[in-house]
């Protein structure tokens, strides 16, 4: 629904609006990696994003508010990240989306300090999902932790119902994203019964026979839990098939399953079975991706390229949507375009059962719960793409809450 249209009698609503607000442009300082390390990703989120930016430019949900999203690449270096953000600064951005978790931990303080919000979809880190400690950080998607938590569920129903005796293993890249994942898996192995070990991966992920050696062979692991990313996902696929290892026993966290390490990995044929963790849905089979297709059409031209690697492409058309919803919320209180990051940072908790057609789990961000609900879904590699094996489903609320505060307080001591 078109925003004036919400406000009641539409054309009336809009010349109220247009009287008060000026034509501008509204900045979303948008952050990227094309050419870095987690490229893989990078060239198909960003034009996921814009692509949903200039759809939602077209349709004219916000009058004479059009928004726009200043890209800059930073390669997935804290530098240049740093940089970026004192540009978006600069350019009176009213929202940062910061990439990568290493960015986020750079640039958080700043961000509330200089009272910008930004958001961290499925990455940076967990603690800001309590709204409380951090109030301009939105990870607006499972974070590591309810990533954790969903991946003990999962392996629960998996193996029968139960995890008492079962061993995991959580096999990661050797960095701060990668080690988040270990608290829920911590906190929640008592209760469960489960034995666990870990394996770190160095950077640049490219070698780890020993650890799948180790996994397979000598630990013997029942299921394992996979919290890779970069080309590090393929490489571990291509290892596991070679020791004989069941594919459908393992689970990738939301960054180690997109097509693109799939096809790296061999193809479906070679990846099948195994299990994949995402916050938005795969394929094409969503209202406004035929939406952006039609616009392509009706420019005379086919679908974008990044398009078929769904995955990653529907995260920037979540993303993109929601900040945007967040700025038109901030639009519609104030009744203008020239709205501060404060008042975008209050249109985040209007939010509520945003599903964008389907493509969202039922998005909802409260002043404490800045995850959104930390849903995910789980989605199967078959030979022919992607089959949804879970509706969307999040648990241990109680326990990942708890251990948000804990390790909160644990921060502020130090």
């Amino acid at each position: 629904m078109k925003f004036f249209t919400a406000l009641g009698a539409a054309a009336l609503a809009a010349g109220a609006l247009a009287s008060q607000a000026s034509a501008k442009d509204i900045v979303i300082g948008m952050m990227c990696d094309r050419t870095g390390p987690t490229s893989v990703t990078g060239t198909a989120l960003c034009p996921g994003y814009h692509d949903y930016v200039n759809l939602y430019n077209k349709q004219g949900n916000m009058g004479e508010c059009k928004i726009n999203a200043h890209e800059i690449d930073h390669e997935y270096k804290v530098p240049a990240a740093v940089e970026a953000y004192q540009t978006y600064k600069a350019e009176d951005a009213v929202l940062i989306s910061p990439y990568g978790t290493p960015m986020v931990y750079a640039l958080v303080q700043k961000m509330a300090e200089d009272k910008i919000p930004g958001t961290s979809a499925g990455f940076g880190t967990a603690l800001a999902g309590n709204g409380e400690a951090y109030p301009y950080m939105f990870p607006i998607a499972a974070s590591y932790y309810s990533q954790a938590a969903a991946a003990v569920k999962f392996a629960k129903d998996k193996l029968g119902g139960s995890l008492k005796g079962k061993k995991i293993a959580y096999i990661y890249y050797d960095n701060p994203a990668g080690t988040e994942g270990i608290p829920v898996l911590e906190k929640l192995k008592p209760q469960e019964g489960y034995e666990l070990r870990t394996f770190a991966v160095p950077a640049p992920g490219v070698e780890m026979g020993p650890q799948i050696l180790d996994i397979t062979r000598r630990y013997r692991a029942d299921f394992v839990i996979s919290h890779l990313f970069g080309r590090a996902p393929s490489v571990s696929l291509k290892e596991f098939k070679r020791a004989g290892y069941p594919l459908d026993k393992i689970l990738g966290f939301v960054w180690a399953g997109s097509e693109g390490d799939i096809q790296a990995a061999g193809g479906n044929e070679a990846a099948e079975g195994y299990n994949t963790m995402h916050f938005a849905g795969v394929g094409q089979d969503y209202p406004v991706i035929q939406q952006i297709k039609d616009m392509y059409k009706a420019n005379g031209k086919g679908d974008p390229d990044a398009m078929q690697y769904t995955a990653y492409y529907n995260r920037g058309v979540f993303q993109a949507a929601v900040h945007i919803k967040a700025i038109e919320n901030a639009v519609k209180a104030k009744g203008s375009c020239d709205v501060t990051g404060e008042q975008v940072r209050d249109g985040f908790y209007q939010i509520k059962d945003f599903t964008l057609g389907g493509l969202l789990p039922p998005l909802q961000i409260t002043k404490k719960d800045h995850e959104g609900g930390g849903w995910v879904r789980v989605f199967q590699v078959t030979k022919s793409g992607y089959k949804p094996v879970t509706e969307w489903y999040r648990d241990y609320r109680h326990e990942v809450s708890e251990l948000l505060i804990e390790e909160i307080e644990k921060a502020a001591k130090k």
